[in-house]
C-alpha cells in the first residue's frame, strides 16, 4: 500500500459522481452566505428602478450581509439553502464527476480542445438534471422579508408548486439557455483551468500532489471563472428572478440592463462572485481530492482483505 502509485488506485467513476456531489454540497455549506449576498447585489438595479432612488441599500460584500442581518436576521444569509444542496448533488455530480468519463469519450486525449469539450458537455448535461433547483434557490435568495414577516414562497417544496402554478411547468425552466451557457462557460474555465494548472505543476515538480497544489490550482480557477462567466451569470440571475412578462427573453434582460444601467451592471457583485467562487472551488476541489482518495483506497484495502 504505501508505494502504490496513484495511477494504481484510480477511482471510479461512481466514486468521482459521489465524491463530487459531497464536496460541493460542503463547499456550499461553507459559502453559500456570500452566494445570497452576491445575487442580492446582482438584482439591485432592478430593484433601485422599481422602487426608487432611494431604494439603493446594499454597498458591497460585507455591508450587503451586513445589512441583511440587521434587516432580516442571520438565518436570511441561508435564504435557499435546501435547494442549493438539492442542485449540487444533481448538479456538481454530473458536471464535475463525470469529467474525466467524457474527457476520455472525446478521443481520449488529454489536449485543451478535448478538455474544453468535455466541460462543456457536462456543464449542458448538468443543467438539464438541475435547473429548476437553481431557479428556486435564486429566488429564496432573492426575496426580502417584509414588515410584516409576509415572503414569497413558505419553503422548498412551497416554491416548487407556486412556480409550477402560476408559471407552468416552463418556469421551473426559466433561464435555461443562459444558465446553459454559464454553465458551459464556468465548467470550461474552472474544470480546465484547475485541470491543467494542476497538471503543470505536477510535470514542473513544483508541488507534489498534495493540498497546497490543489489549492493552488482551485484558487486560480475560482479568480479565471469569475472573469470571464461574471456578464452571463448576472444576466442569468436577473432572467430567474423576474416576474412573469418582466424580461421577454434573457437576450432582452441584457440589452435592458445595457441600457437602463449601462455596462458595469454585468459585472455587479464581482467581489462577493469571486469571494464565493475562489472559497468553493478552495473547499470543494480540496474536499473531492481528499474523498476520491479516501474512497479509492479504502477500495483497495478492501480488494487486498477479500484476497
Amino acid at each position: 500500500m504505501v508505494g502504490m502509485k496513484p495511477k494504481d488506485m484510480m477511482p471510479s467513476a461512481a466514486v468521482k459522481f459521489f465524491g463530487a456531489g459531497t464536496a460541493a454540497c460542503i463547499a456550499d455549506l461553507v459559502t453559500f452566505p456570500l452566494d445570497t449576498a452576491k445575487v442580492r447585489l446582482q438584482i439591485q438595479g432592478e430593484s433601485q428602478k422599481a422602487e426608487g432612488v432611494g431604494a439603493m441599500k446594499y454597498r458591497g460584500v460585507l455591508g450587503t450581509i451586513t445589512t441583511m442581518v440587521r434587516t432580516e436576521g442571520a438565518r436570511s444569509l441561508y435564504n435557499g439553502l435546501v435547494a442549493g444542496l438539492q442542485r449540487q448533488m444533481s448538479f456538481a455530480s454530473v458536471r464535475i464527476g463525470l469529467y474525466d468519463s467524457m474527457k476520455q469519450f472525446y478521443t481520449r486525449g488529454a489536449g485543451i480542445v478535448t478538455r474544453l469539450m468535455a466541460g462543456c458537455t457536462t456543464g449542458a448535461m448538468a443543467v438539464a438534471f438541475a435547473q429548476p433547483t437553481d431557479v428556486v434557490k435564486v429566488r429564496f435568495q432573492a426575496q426580502v422579508r417584509l414588515a410584516d414577516g409576509e415572503r414569497r414562497y413558505n419553503g422548498t417544496m412551497d416554491a416548487y408548486k407556486t412556480i409550477a402554478r402560476d408559471e407552468g411547468v416552463r418556469g421551473l425552466w426559466k433561464g435555461c439557455m443562459p444558465n446553459i451557457t454559464r454553465n458551459a462557460i464556468v465548467n470550461c474555465a474552472e474544470l480546465v483551468t484547475y485541470d491543467m494548472i494542476k497538471e503543470l505543476i505536477l510535470k514542473y515538480d513544483l508541488m507534489t500532489d498534495n493540498m497546497p497544489c490543489h489549492f493552488t490550482a482551485a484558487f486560480s480557477a475560482g479568480f479565471c471563472t469569475t472573469v470571464v462567466a461574471s456578464p452571463v451569470d448576472v444576466i442569468k440571475t436577473r432572467f430567474m428572478n423576474s416576474g412573469n412578462g418582466q424580461y421577454s427573453s434573457a437576450l432582452n434582460c441584457a440589452i435592458t440592463m445595457l441600457r437602463n444601467e449601462g455596462p458595469t451592471a454585468f459585472y455587479k457583485g464581482f467581489m462577493p462572485s469571486f469571494l464565493r467562487l475562489g472559497s468553493w472551488n478552495i473547499v470543494m476541489f480540496v474536499t473531492y481530492e481528499q474523498i476520491k482518495k479516501g474512497l479509492s483506497r479504502a477500495h483497495v484495502c478492501k480488494n487486498i482483505l477479500i484476497k
